[in-house]
C-alpha cells in the first residue's frame, strides 16, 4: 500500500515516526509549511513536498479539524482511500469522490515528547469491510489496541479525552501558577501527580478520590477559598461542588 501523510504538525510528525519505526513505507509527507516538513523528512528520511501531491492508495490527513475539508479537496485520485485523524469529525466531511474513513489515534501529541506508539489506541470507521480491515491491519502494525468505532461513539471518546487530558492539564497549569506565586518548585508536586495518575491504573477513579471536598471539610474549603481569586477561585468552587454532589455530601 502506498501511503501519503498530509500535514506537518504534531500528529503528522508522530504518525510518520510511528510508521517509519514499524517499517511501514511512506512515499511522501505533504503540506504547506516547508520548514516543518523538511525537519520531519530529514529526521525520518522520507520524501516531502509542498507542491506536488503524489498518487497513493491511502492518504492520511493530519491537520486541524477546521482545515480537514479544505485539505481533502486537494486529493483527486478517485480509487484511493482517504482518512482523517480527527476525534470529532465525521468521515463525510472529506470532500471528494474517493473512499472515506476515520483513523483516530487517542493520544496527546507534542513533537518534543517521545511516545510509546504500541500503547496508543486507534479507532477505525470505514465505508466498507475491505477498507476497515485494511486500516485495522495498518493500525495493528503500530498499536496493540485497535477497535472499530462509529462517529457517534467517537464523539464521546473525544469528549472523554478532553475531560481526562485537556482539563487535567489546565488544572496542572493553574496549580503551577499557585506554586510559582509562592516560589515553591512545581517539580516538588510531580511525585503526587505521578501517584495520582498511577493509582487509577489499579483503582476506579471514583474510589480513588481524596481531599477536603470528599471529606466535606468546610474549614479547609473556606480557608482555600480565601487564598484564591478570579478564575482559580471559580474553578475551585465548581470542582468542589461537583465532588460533593458525586459523593452526596
Amino acid at each position: 500500500m502506498q501511503i501519503v501523510i498530509i500535514g506537518s504538525g504534531n500528529v503528522a510528525y508522530h504518525m510518520a515516526k510511528a510508521f517509519v519505526k514499524n517499517k511501514i513505507p511512506l512515499i511522501q509527507i505533504f503540506g504547506r509549511n516547508e520548514n516543518a516538513l523538511k525537519e520531519i523528512a530529514d529526521e525520518l528520511h522520507i520524501e516531502y513536498s509542498t507542491e506536488i501531491l503524489q498518487d497513493a492508495d491511502l492518504y492520511i490527513i493530519c491537520v486541524s479539524d477546521r482545515s480537514v475539508e479544505e485539505v481533502s479537496k486537494l486529493i483527486q485520485k478517485k480509487d484511493s482511500l482517504v482518512v482523517h485523524t480527527s476525534g470529532s469529525l465525521s468521515k463525510e466531511v472529506l470532500a471528494g469522490a474517493y473512499r472515506k474513513a476515520s483513523f483516530y489515534p487517542l493520544q496527546t501529541f507534542s513533537k518534543s515528547k517521545e511516545l510509546e506508539y504500541d500503547k496508543i489506541p486507534f479507532f477505525i470507521e470505514a465505508e466498507n469491510e475491505y477498507d476497515k480491515n485494511s486500516l485495522f491491519d495498518l493500525a495493528s502494525k503500530v498499536s496493540k489496541k485497535v477497535m472499530e468505532s462509529t462517529h457517534e461513539k467517537r464523539k464521546y471518546i473525544h469528549l472523554t479525552a478532553v475531560f481526562a487530558c485537556n482539563f487535567v492539564n489546565h488544572l496542572f497549569t493553574r496549580a503551577k501558577e499557585i506554586s510559582d506565586s509562592q516560589e515553591i518548585p512545581f517539580d516538588y508536586f510531580l511525585p503526587l501527580i505521578d501517584e495520582t495518575v498511577q493509582k487509577i491504573h489499579e483503582v476506579d477513579p471514583k474510589l480513588a478520590q481524596t481531599g477536603p471536598a470528599v471529606r466535606n471539610d468546610t474549614r479547609i474549603l473556606d480557608l482555600h477559598e480565601q487564598l484564591l481569586k478570579d478564575e482559580s477561585l471559580e474553578i475551585y468552587k465548581t470542582m468542589n461542588r461537583s465532588i460533593k454532589k458525586m459523593y452526596e455530601l
